[in-house]
């Protein structure tokens, strides 16, 4: 991914926190022919390991797991919704007439080695894991006791499990860093009646000392 020294973030705590805020990710694997991809919701043990590792499953009648077991090593992408951003909203577009658009965004790559399991307890606390973080706080919420045991053990039969040991991570979080001072809140300011997707890139960029 380039890497512009003033979008990158190296903080493991600041990619890890983010990633648990978007923790759908995309898996790819290298095939034979071609990249495979696969969108999946990640766990992540930041405690384990040097940078932490990530869980995840798949229905074993996707194939992904194979390649995993054979490669044995992945990379998955997290990324939040980005915003367009228009050279309109620069104060310094007055002055100058030296602007052009651009495209804000925050994202992580994660790559690592991959063990697949397919064990059941293993699977069973990968479900019960992941139902917990999001079922957290619901009311009524959900747990895997409310469905009949046959059939959560036949759901668990039916998926395979797998963790990747994080060797390197990387952020990169492209919010105007490189914008003149009096651009930043302006950029904020326009964003915030964008929509949703415009009023969370400005949270994000005001959460980052960004034109606060």
């Amino acid at each position: 991914m380039y890497q512009p020294a003033h979008f990158k973030i190296e903080d493991a705590g600041v990619i890890h926190a983010f990633i648990r805020a978007h923790p759908l990710g995309l898996l790819i694997s290298a095939g034979q022919d071609g990249p495979v991809v696969d969108p999946l919701p990640f766990l992540l043990d930041s405690k384990t390991g040097r940078l932490g590792r990530l869980r995840a499953h798949m229905a074993r009648a996707n194939q992904h797991w194979q390649l995993l077991a054979q490669t044995k090593t992945a990379l998955v992408v997290f990324q939040a919704q980005g915003h367009y951003i228009s050279p309109g909203w620069y104060p310094t577009k007055a002055e100058t007439g030296k602007v052009v658009p651009t495209w804000n965004y925050v994202t992580v790559q994660v790559s690592g080695r991959v063990s697949v399991r397919e064990d059941a307890a293993w699977l069973r606390c990968q479900v019960e894991d992941l139902t917990g973080v999001h079922e957290g706080g619901r009311e009524p919420g959900w747990t895997t006791s409310d469905a009949p045991a046959d059939f959560i053990s036949a759901q668990l039969r039916g998926i395979v499990g797998f963790e990747i040991e994080i060797d390197q991570m990387v952020g990169k979080f492209k919010l105007s860093q490189n914008r003149p001072a009096k651009d930043q809140p302006a950029i904020v300011a326009a964003l915030e009646t964008e929509g949703s997707a415009g009023a969370a890139l400005a949270a994000l960029m005001r959460a980052q000392g960004i034109g606060a």
